[in-house]
């Protein structure tokens, strides 16, 4: 297939693991020309370029900022620990390094995608959460979070922050193993999920709505679904055929929120997976 370079935009994923490995496969290679930041990148990935950088490190994103101007970028980070300071280089350092090394350059690019969580919410009590819910955090991973968020928004570039609920698909297969091992939880607080190709979807929903449209400055993105933990694990038993699959002990999810994402189906997305059953049972079945 000959590709015609000129007519591509250069989109750059900062972060560019599972999610932005799936988000590159989504989008057509004769329109992005995709290039991956991490760390320690894999070998031979054929559908996009990965280059070796520290995005925390202000040196190593300014040096690639200064060669290269990017049409679209996606932040799309791991902490290298589950800690506040972790979390905090990881989104709040690497928000900060991008912004102040797009300014530097004088690149302004279409869009920004800041990859977030409903961690920034900390409603317990069951009730419907949007984008237009208090976000008021008492974990230090949603309260990083949204700070990264802010640093973002007020950058002054077109951008978008979208906040993934619990992300489960191939490689995420907590739920099923806690099952497998009698560990799960038979907690009635409600968890809300999406699969991870349908987060990979959002985003490249939403970087070809950009051209159409202004993006909200923030999307909720999570399944039609939301459910009790009892039962989810309860249907994912009845599809393995285990019984006894609960423990007393087991810690639920942080959490008890029903979470909508109507803003986001409004704007005309589909998802491949609406709801955990749909998501779950390929899971189970590639198991089988």
């Amino acid at each position: 297939m000959t590709i015609n370079t000129s007519t591509q935009e250069k989109l750059l994923i900062i972060g560019c693991g599972d999610i932005g490995q799936r988000l590159a496969q989504q989008l057509s290679p004769n329109r992005y020309q995709v290039t991956g930041l991490r760390r320690h990148p894999p070998e031979d990935v054929p559908y996009l370029q990965y280059q070796v950088c520290d995005a925390t490190h202000t040196g190593e994103l300014n040096a690639l900022l200064g060669r290269e101007a990017f049409d679209i970028v996606v932040i799309s980070m791991t902490p290298a620990e589950r800690s506040d300071i972790g979390y905090e280089q990881a989104y709040v350092q690497t928000c900060r390094n991008l912004v102040a090394g797009l300014k530097h350059y004088q690149r302004r690019p279409r869009l920004i995608l800041f990859v977030s969580s409903t961690a920034v919410y900390g409603q317990n009590d069951g009730s419907w959460v949007d984008e237009l819910s208090p976000t008021e955090p008492d974990s230090f991973s949603g309260k990083r979070l949204l700070e990264a968020e802010q640093v973002i928004k007020q950058s002054g570039f077109a951008h978008s922050c979208v906040r993934f609920s619990g992300i489960y698909g191939p490689g995420r297969n907590r739920l099923i193993e806690q099952v497998k091992q009698q560990r799960a939880s038979a907690s009635t607080h409600y968890t809300n999920r999406i699969h991870a190709d349908d987060c990979a979807g959002v985003l490249a929903h939403l970087i070809e709505l950009q051209h159409k449209q202004h993006l909200a400055p923030v999307y909720v993105a999570t399944d039609s679904s939301p459910t009790p933990m009892f039962e989810v694990v309860s249907w994912i038993a009845e599809q393995l055929g285990i019984r006894d699959f609960l423990a007393s002990d087991a810690v639920n999810e942080r959490g008890n929120k029903r979470i909508s994402n109507q803003r986001l189906l409004a704007t005309g997305y589909s998802f491949r997976y609406p709801d955990f059953r749909a998501g779950y049972a390929g899971l189970i079945n590639l198991q089988a």
